[in-house]
């Protein structure tokens, strides 16, 4: 089983922590991953543009001209797509972009990239947070005793308001609740901060 050293806020070990091999130990699937990004930005998109065809504008209704002796094209409608305002061709219409995808992909993308950011050395378990106030620069401060660098997610196991307020300000820092965090947002940072209930947590859901 792996093993990872659980830290305070000072950056301090305080104990090891043994890892469920079955979540934190298993072998990459990069396309189980891609898969279920895609789902998740597929179900972002709205899917309500809509473009007004030739049966929907309005006007129209009389033939311009005659159908035969005026030497110009033959035309049947204003509102025909080769006319100023008239209908467009295959233009969007409202539709879903829902890519299906199963609950058991989406556990095995988590349990990947939790374990591709351990094998890499990216991913750190802290204790807890306990911030005195909700200040930014106390949070930074805790960062930096954490050696975070690049794009840092933090997953937390219960609601910590100082620490969610503080990270605000904090570029490329973001703060959630471990069971808010998809699939794009743990793939989308570069190192992964979570506390040592929201490990545990992690064993029970994904498992």
């Amino acid at each position: 089983m792996p093993v990872v050293k659980v830290l305070n806020q000072e950056g301090s070990i305080v104990k090891d922590l043994e890892l469920n091999d079955d979540i934190f130990g298993v072998e990459a699937n990069m396309q189980v991953v891609y898969d279920v990004v895609n789902a998740e930005r597929a179900a972002k998109r709205q899917g309500t543009h809509d473009t007004k065809g030739r049966s929907e504008v309005s006007g129209g209704g009389k033939k311009p001209w005659r159908q035969k002796g005026t030497g110009r094209a033959r035309q049947g409608t204003i509102r025909a797509p080769q006319w100023r305002g008239g209908g467009i061709v295959f233009g969007p219409t409202p539709r879903s972009y829902a890519v299906k995808c199963n609950k058991k992909a989406v556990k095995l993308a988590k349990k990947c990239l939790l374990s591709n950011r351990l094998s890499l050395n990216k991913l750190v378990v802290v204790e807890d947070f306990n911030l005195e106030s909700f200040k930014t620069k106390e949070f930074v401060q805790v960062l930096n005793n954490l050696k975070a660098e690049g794009k840092v997610v933090v997953a937390l196991a219960n609601e910590n308001t100082n620490v969610t307020i503080a990270a605000n300000n904090i570029p490329n820092v973001y703060v959630q609740n471990y069971s808010h965090l998809s699939v794009y947002d743990l793939i989308n940072a570069d190192m992964f901060i979570l506390t040592e209930e929201a490990v545990k947590k992690y064993e029970e859901e994904l498992k």
